[in-house]
């Protein structure tokens, strides 16, 4: 957990709309299948009913729908990609970061744009690559079958992107992190779940737990407080509520 709490009722309370009705979001941005910002919609009006102060969607592909969202929510909703890239300015000044993501995530050039709107280096895997890595995402992680027959081709992955320069990987899609976790390599990484995830406790006012400098399999995160980019609340005065709509979770 993100908050520097020492029981749980020291949490920020938390709602989620686990909305499964909402469309596969690469479908619609790469082959123009069913809208899902109606359905999106839907879930965040239910959110809002419930009094929070933010939302945030855990999902990085969902993010190409955030401006049509902006334009229809009544509170903020944080933007996991430019807190993201934010990250990867203040950890690894002047390194080069792969962004490891859905094929819908990197065909809209979100990653792109915003690493490079913080003068942020990245490159991206190539077709061959993408292709094992969507096989990872969905055929292996979403269909929860056994991640451990795919550590060789997860480290060859990574080692080839090394190779090519990178310095480190940006776990761009919400199954990535749990790959990582489950197959060691020395990354390092970054996490922009994780980071969304801090970036709310902080907007919420509450205060943050220090993170380690580096975490299993090279996993790290920020040295300070995220920058959420509408935040104005004291950290020792927490006030705020958060919403999680998991049906922003990256299924797409």
């Amino acid at each position: 957990m993100a908050t520097r709490a020492d029981c749980d009722r020291e949490h920020i309370r938390v709602y989620i709309d686990s909305n499964a009705a909402i469309p596969d979001r690469t479908e619609a941005i790469l082959h123009g299948g069913e809208d899902p910002v109606p359905e999106m919609t839907n879930a965040l009006r239910n959110l809002e009913r419930c009094g929070a102060d933010c939302v945030v969607m855990a999902c990085n592909t969902a993010h190409y729908y955030l401006p049509r969202l902006r334009e229809k929510s009544r509170i903020p909703i944080l933007d996991m990609l430019a807190i993201t890239a934010r990250c990867c300015a203040r950890r690894y000044p002047g390194k080069k970061a792969a962004i490891l993501a859905t094929t819908g995530t990197l065909q809209t050039g979100l990653y792109g744009r915003a690493l490079e709107g913080e003068g942020v280096d990245f490159l991206l895997p190539d077709e061959k690559q993408q292709k094992w890595l969507m096989h990872l995402i969905y055929d292996v992680v979403k269909a929860s079958r056994p991640m451990q027959p795919e550590e060789a081709d997860w480290t060859g992955l990574l080692e080839e992107l090394r190779q090519r320069g990178a310095d480190y990987y940006i776990l761009a899609c919400t199954e990535l992190p749990i790959v990582a976790n489950t197959l060691p390599d020395k990354g390092p990484f970054v996490d922009p779940t994780e980071e969304l995830a801090r970036a709310a406790v902080s907007f919420c006012g509450y205060p943050l737990k220090a993170p380690p400098e580096e975490r299993p399999g090279g996993r790290t995160t920020t040295e300070d407080a995220p920058d959420a980019e509408t935040s104005g609340r004291e950290e020792n005065h927490p006030k705020g509520d958060f919403f999680v709509d998991n049906s922003f979770c990256d299924l797409a």
